[in-house]
């Protein structure tokens, strides 16, 4: 399972759907305990959206932040050097020493705006 999340984020549905089409007999509570017996490892981070669904990806270490497609759920991630920055400014000013942060921008992607069309 742990493979699958190596290069993509992941709905838990996902996960169960591709292990199912690989011929692997398992439940979707199954899928949900696992993944968050990995998430409580620390080696997946779960994202949780507007909307209540929830994507996994592999914990690689690294921060970005997220696009969010509010008709599909599509779900993105970006690098800002600038909004990255802006954040750590931000911070100062006030007195605050970041710990962490989470940046989600909800919109609707250019697929579902072309299907609008």
């Amino acid at each position: 399972m742990l493979t699958l999340l190596l290069f993509l984020q992941h709905l838990a549905e996902d996960v169960y759907r591709i292990l199912l089409e690989s011929g692997e007999d398992i439940g979707l509570a199954t899928v949900y305990r696992v993944l968050t017996q990995f998430e409580e490892a620390a080696l997946v981070v779960r994202h949780n959206f507007e909307g209540g669904h929830s994507i996994f990806e592999l914990d690689n270490g690294r921060h970005h932040d997220h696009l969010v497609c509010v008709k599909c759920g599509r779900v993105e991630e970006f690098v800002d050097a600038i909004i990255e920055q802006r954040q750590q400014d931000i911070a100062k000013q006030s007195g605050y020493l970041i710990t962490d942060h989470s940046l989600n921008i909800y919109g609707i992607c250019k697929a579902c705006q072309k299907n609008e069309s």
